[in-house]
């Protein structure tokens, strides 16, 4: 038989299928399943309109978070806190200066280290740079419908009430670290048909258009091979088992794997944020505020509550008004959706020295600053032309 009747009972056959095999050639199925058109689309959860109304849960599938019993944040009220003493911390020493500066330069591959070992000191001077952190601890909750395989499970949506969200009992975690749990809440099971595969518990193979073979890779369903021989790897069928659902033309359901019924409940979702706001005040020595962000230094104030209080009598009034405006900024923010358990405020004294020095008769000036010594410059008078300081 030559190779062009070969070919015609091919295509003959692939219309008999439902399939058409050939270079670009695009799948056809007349007779796809509507269980297969609803996989392709299938939500990720059933309708809506599928659930049940529970009480105290009629905006269950909006992701809204839900407020909180009032009051949900205490109102400040008269400080109790002391005023915080003044603090200083003298400069470092020009040792110290210099070994750090040395290390510096080395760790940069276009700088020299003349400029840091030959250096002469003009002025070091201090700054008591003080950084302010408000950290608020809350704890949200939102509701929405989940879903399960039915394997006959309790559904206990109608056996007594649900309890509100907010009341029921969630262990805290650590606190000011983020988190998030899950919670199935009581009686709000009840079991349905799974959306996905209208309750069949099997889906049609997409791979094969449920006709469980496909179309042979080797001699694209001619059934012959380049050299008009019959094609070994198809057995001149033109077609091989879909090895996706092994030849069955369908697949079990991943929704409700093969029940054909779902578990639906409503599912609370807790989410804990250590929210967290902070000011520098920038004493004007010339160091970028962005430069402390990653620098520690010593704490000089610890102030953790449930609620605290706004900073007063601090020697820098930059800070306590830093601190009256988070605290207010926060309780606008938060509260209204959200239950504060805990606040911390904190102040650090980050030391920074500005360092000038002079070198081949020109002056120069680089900072030295947080309890890590990192070093800020510039300018650096010994660099190959090829570095660009960012």
């Amino acid at each position: 038989m030559d190779t062009e009747r070969l070919l015609g009972r091919e295509s003959n056959a692939e219309e008999d299928s439902g399939y058409i095999c050939g270079a670009g050639a695009h799948v056809v199925n007349a007779e796809m399943s509507a269980s297969d058109m609803h996989d392709k689309g299938a939500p990720s959860a059933p309708p809506l309109n599928m659930m049940d109304v529970i009480p105290g849960y009629e905006s269950t599938g909006t992701f809204d978070d839900l407020p909180p019993p009032q009051p949900g944040f205490a109102v400040p009220g008269q400080n109790p806190n002391q005023p915080v003493p003044h603090w200083t911390i003298p400069s470092i020493s020009e040792d110290v200066a210099k070994e750090v500066f040395i290390d510096y330069a080395s760790s940069k591959c276009c700088y020299g280290t003349r400029p840091a070992k030959e250096l002469v000191f003009t002025d070091l001077q201090p700054y008591n740079t003080f950084r302010y952190r408000l950290e608020t601890f809350t704890e949200s909750r939102s509701t929405e419908w989940a879903h399960e395989p039915y394997r006959g499970q309790i559904a206990d949506a109608f056996g007594a009430p649900s309890p509100a969200p907010w009341t029921i009992v969630v262990q805290v975690p650590e606190l000011f670290k983020d988190n998030k749990t899950d919670v199935r809440v009581p009686h709000t099971s009840s079991v349905k048909g799974c959306h996905t595969c209208l309750q069949l518990g099997r889906t049609a193979c997409r791979e094969c258009i449920n006709t469980g073979r496909r179309c042979c890779w080797v001699c694209n369903g001619s059934r012959v091979t380049s050299s008009s021989s019959r094609c070994t790897h198809c057995r001149g069928m033109g077609h091989v088992c879909c090895s996706a659902c092994s030849g069955y033309g369908f697949k079990t359901c991943n929704t409700c794997a093969g029940k054909g019924q779902l578990l639906c409940y409503i599912k609370l979702k807790v989410r804990w944020k250590n929210n967290v706001f902070e000011f520098v005040a920038d004493k004007q020595s010339g160091l970028p505020v962005k430069q402390i962000t990653n620098v520690t230094g010593e704490k000089i104030y610890i102030d953790v509550h449930n609620i605290v209080y706004p900073v007063v009598g601090f020697p820098d009034d930059s800070i306590n008004q830093a601190s009256k405006k988070a605290l207010r900024d926060h309780q606008v923010l938060f509260a209204p959706t959200c239950r504060i358990l805990q606040q911390r405020q904190t102040i650090e004294l980050i030391p920074v020295t500005r360092v000038h020095y002079r070198w081949k008769e020109k002056t120069y000036i680089y900072f030295v600053f947080g309890a890590e010594h990192q070093v800020y410059l510039e300018d650096y008078p010994a660099k190959c032309c090829c570095c660009v300081i960012l």
